[in-house]
């Protein structure tokens, strides 16, 4: 029985609960997004105030009734002594009177002083991590639009050296694959930690990703085949590792994100941009059995975490988030042509 795993499973459980009564589903989001600095914050209290506890019961078992110097020492006199020896304050109104007493006194005081220690050197490493996530995907909105899409991803890479980009994309997706993965299983609360951006997230990023890299080793005739398998391998690992740490067994969608009209449609449009693609009688199956070895993981950690899972193609009329502001949406020429090329999804 770990403390850090009940809390967050009946913590998040709760929080999702009162969220989704209160408040509408647009305003919700806002509120889940509180949830992860706030739960840090509260195990860190947890964790304090449970070794002060901790240690009182162990004085007041050691302790005699009543101090050389009069004071009757009861649990809350025991629970306060503990308290100012963890956060060493000192007052001196209560000393330990027996020798074992006195040493679990230098060991409290040691444990916190070690525990304040642990928290300036924590936060840091946690707020590195996330910064280095967020990085990465913010990259997505420009390549792969908002949300990111496998179809976004590749129409914006069809022309010039854009298979080359691609290439040395799925690259560093790999090396993010790979660092959410170490991140997230070192700090699990780094999960509930949302994107700062509407229609972001790290679980929709890493969906996009296995999506191209699917396509790509399926129907791809070409450049790009060998870094699409190294990615779609270490972006499965990844997704299929924080399935085992949040305890979310895979599930199968109750719907189907890319039905056969799609596929069709997305395949003859990607054959019109330019791109070689295979035609052998079994890609389809072979990008069914791809799915299934990373869409049920998806699903289930989406339904966990409440985060919504990109679809393989933009919705008509999707506008980017970097054409947008508070004061209105960006409209240049180049933008109406993109979207022109993308107007019949």
């Amino acid at each position: 029985m770990r403390l850090t795993r009940l809390f967050y499973h009946y913590t998040w459980l709760v929080w999702v609960l009162s969220v989704n009564f209160l408040f509408s589903k647009k305003r919700s989001e806002t509120f889940l997004s509180f949830y992860g600095p706030l739960s840090l914050l509260f195990l860190l209290v947890i964790w304090a105030w449970g070794l002060v506890l901790g240690f009182g019961l162990l004085q007041w078992a050691a302790g005699p009734e009543s101090t050389s110097t009069g004071i009757n020492m009861n649990f809350w006199a025991y629970f306060y002594f503990s308290g100012t020896t963890f956060f060493t304050l000192g007052l001196g109104d209560i000393t330990p009177y027996t020798a074992s007493a006195r040493i679990l006194t230098m060991i409290e005081a040691g444990l916190g002083l070690g525990f304040l220690a642990l928290i300036i050197g924590y936060l840091p490493a946690l707020n590195q991590s996330f910064a280095r996530r967020e990085e990465t995907i913010s990259l997505l909105d420009a390549r792969a639009g908002s949300p990111p899409t496998a179809m976004g991803m590749l129409c914006r890479h069809s022309q010039d050296s854009g298979l080359q980009e691609l290439e040395r994309f799925l690259n560093l997706w790999e090396r993010w694959s790979s660092e959410l993965l170490e991140s997230h299983l070192s700090y699990p609360v780094l999960a509930y930690f949302r994107s700062q951006h509407d229609n972001e997230s790290w679980l929709g990023a890493l969906t996009a990703i296995l999506d191209t890299a699917s396509l790509i080793m399926v129907y791809w005739i070409g450049p790009c085949r060998n870094q699409a398998k190294l990615t779609f391998a270490m972006a499965r690992h990844a997704v299929v590792d924080l399935s085992i740490v949040f305890d979310t067994p895979p599930c199968e969608p109750d719907k189907d994100r890319l039905p056969v009209a799609n596929l069709d449609r997305m395949i003859s449009d990607l054959r019109e941009w330019g791109f070689s693609l295979s035609t052998d009688a079994g890609t389809d199956v072979r990008l069914k059995d791809l799915r299934h070895m990373y869409e049920p993981y998806l699903h289930a950690l989406a339904n966990h975490l409440c985060l919504e899972i990109p679809p393989w193609i933009p919705a008509k009329g999707q506008t980017d988030n970097w054409q947008t502001s508070a004061w209105g949406t960006l409209d240049t020429g180049n933008v109406r042509k993109g979207r022109r090329r993308l107007r019949h999804f």
